[in-house]
This record gives structure tokens, sequence and C-alpha cells, in this order.
């Protein structure tokens, strides 16, 4: 008997087939696209929320602010800053002047342009304007509260890995330059989260730590003793008061506390100058690290012998490093060797400071190489309009054999 035809062959079934296949990968597509549409969205939502936090330039806030939008500061975009940025004001009369000033710089911006000024913003301004002009505080306040939040490297800059709180001052023209947050420190800091087995288990020692972001950092990674100093006194005060703020130990060297807390962080005084062998005795760092910190040519030799002393010393503790070399040897070359290695990070603000510093250091038997593009650290702090990382240079200094 013969068997029937089967439908399926029909020249129409397997046209009405593809047609259904299609169909499919049409809605398939359409919706990854529009769950991208969403995540980026939520992206750049997060990175609004994260700048307002990192207390950026006004000016960058509403870029960002504008980019969420699309374009310009929608109803949708008020809301999320109502609720997520200024509803939050941590920090209290410090921060009360900057967020006075973004919602006026949002409401000017949306009424210029005739977008809806949602109701709460109007609100949220007038009790902001209400509370500093009965608090004369908001007037004489020197500092600001700063949250850094880095970015996750290994999430597509989705996730938050590390949130560093700081009291910064105000205004670095006022000269307290030691409690202001700089290009450079950001950068060691993003290099120290995007290279942790460097830093993890070993002895750190930083130069000139202003505000400390870099100590937070460390600490983070598992740097087995941190040890944050400057020349400043009022700068020395303000990063205990910092690291006490990131749940830090900065009690005494020696102290039981220090011993049985797993965050091991101290804050010294060190001038350069004065800096003798007998400072440094107790100091026999894995590794030294300075951010901005060749910035004047009548400081370069003291840094220098500073730099010296601290190289020559941890060198001591080299049979020590053998044990964790090979657990290193992973990252590159200098993690994985006994020999002390400092990383600076500096902005060459003026060439002929920095060769003061190369030359002084090649006297000193210093070798100084920089790494800034073969040891590059991921850009963990996208939100940051304000940080130009391409005028950062990071370099790394050994003891000449």
């Amino acid at each position: 008997m013969k068997k029937p035809f089967p439908f399926s062959h029909l020249p129409h079934a397997r046209r009405r087939r593809r047609s259904i296949s299609s169909e499919k990968r049409k809605k398939s597509m359409a919706a990854t696209a529009a769950g991208d549409a969403v995540a980026e969205q939520e992206q750049l939502l997060l990175h609004l929320k994260l700048a307002f936090l990192a207390r950026e330039a006004p000016a960058c806030v509403l870029a960002l602010a504008r980019k969420a939008g699309g374009g310009s500061i929608t109803p949708h975009v008020q809301n999320f800053i109502l609720e997520s940025c200024t509803g939050n004001n941590a920090g209290g009369d410090q921060n009360c002047t900057y967020a006075t000033t973004i919602l006026k710089r949002i409401i000017a911006e949306a009424e210029l342009s005739s977008d809806i000024v949602i109701d709460g913003l109007y609100e949220e301004f007038g009790q902001f304007m209400s509370s500093k002009s009965n608090n004369s505080s908001f007037n004489r306040a020197h500092k600001i509260h700063k949250e850094i939040s880095f970015l996750s490297p290994t999430n597509d800059n989705k996730l938050v890995s590390l949130i560093a709180r700081l009291s910064c001052s105000i205004n670095m023209l006022e000269g307290d330059t030691g409690c202001s947050l700089w290009p450079s420190s950001l950068f060691l800091s993003e290099f120290i989260l995007s290279y942790p087995k460097i830093f993890s288990k070993k002895c750190c020692f930083e130069l000139g730590s202003g505000v400390g972001l870099v100590g937070v950092c460390l600490n983070y990674v598992g740097a087995s003793k941190v040890i944050l100093t400057d020349g400043d006194a009022s700068a020395i005060v303000n990063m205990k008061a910092n690291m006490e703020m990131n749940n830090l130990c900065v009690k005494q060297e020696g102290s039981q506390l220090l011993k049985e807390n797993k965050n091991k962080v101290q804050c010294k005084y060190l001038s350069w100058e004065e800096a003798s062998e007998s400072d440094l005795w107790d100091c026999r760092p894995d590794l030294v690290l300075g951010a901005d910190i060749i910035y004047d040519p009548v400081c370069v030799p003291h840094l220098i012998r500073v730099l010296y002393m601290l190289l020559r010393r941890g060198n001591n503790r080299g049979i020590n490093n053998v044990a964790n070399k090979e657990e290193t040897s992973n990252e590159f070359s200098s993690s994985a060797t006994e020999v002390p290695v400092a990383y600076i990070a500096t902005v060459i603000r003026n060439v002929e400071t920095f060769n003061c510093f190369d030359k002084a250091a090649a006297d000193a038997k210093l070798s100084v190489v920089n790494i800034t593009n073969s040891e590059a650290p991921s850009s963990l702090l996208p939100y940051m309009l304000s940080y130009d990382r391409s005028s950062v240079q990071l370099l790394k200094i050994t003891l000449l054999s």
C-alpha cells in the first residue's frame, strides 16, 4: 500500500514553519534588547548615585543625570535623585550645602528646558534651604564626607566591591592638601584592588598617606600590616578619624588590641626631612607606596633618602618572603620576588621636578621603571568624571644590587 505524502513536506507548511521560527527569534531578540536596555539604565542610575555619594562636582553629577535620562533630566531621574541621593544625606551638615547645590542646578536645568519638575524636588530644596538658614555651621564647614565606591573588576562594573568613607577638605586650594583626595591616590587604589595578590599577606608602608584611602584598600585585600604616614599633623588627625569611620583599628603599635584585631592599620607622623634610621628601625616593609609625593624639588632629596632607607631595611626581610613566592608567582614579577618594591603613582605637573627625582634616584642606586601601560589597573571608578586616569603615571622602584 502506498504511504500518504507527509503534510510537512508541502511547500506552504515549510514556509509556515520558517515564519513561526523567525517570529520566535524576533521575540527573543526583542526580549534580549529590552533586558539589555533595562540593565544599561540600572547601571547609569547606579553611576549617578555613586557620583553623588562621592561628592563629584555638580557639573559631573548633572552630566550623569542627563545620560541616565537619555539627554535630559526626566521626572524618572528626578525621582531617583530624590529617593536614592538627596534623601540619604549621609554626612549631615557638611554635605547639606552640596545636596542643596545639586537640587538647585537640577531644578534650574529642568525649568530652562521646559521639562516637568516633580513637586518633591521643590519640597526637598526648600527644606535644605531652611535648614541652612537656621544653622550657621553649614557655612563654617571645612570638610565634606565622601563615599568612594570601587566597582568590581570581575562583574562588568555592575557591583560595588568596596566603599571607602572619607572626610576630605572642601577646598584644596586653601592649603589643606593633606586632607584632599588626589587622582594618583585613586589610581593607586585601583591598582591595589586590581592586583590583590601582590599586597595580600605583605607589610605595606605608605608615604604621604593624606586621607588614608590607600590604607583602606590595602586592608581590604588582606595586607598583613599597613603603616600610613604623613608629615602634616592635621592630616594625621583626619586620617585616624577616617580609619575609625571605616572600622579599622588605629591603636598604637604594640597594643594588645592591634595584635588581636584583623584590621591592622597604623597612622604615624613622619617628616621626610627629619626621618632617621632609628625612626624606621621597626619598619621593614615588603612594599612601599606613595601617591602624588613627587611635587617639590626641595623635598626630592629627602624623599629619595627615605625611600632608600625603607627599601634597604626591607631587603633584610627577603628570606621571609620566599615562602610566599610560589603563591604570588602568577602576578607580575615584582610581587614574586623577595626584593622590596616601591609603587608610586604620580601626575607629572612639572617635568623639571620629575627629572630632578629621576636623577636623584639614579644617584642613590634606585631603579625607576614606568609600568603605567604594562600593568595598568582596571577602571573601577567609571562614574567619577572628574578623575582623569590618563594623567597618572605608575612607577616601580627597587634598590639596585
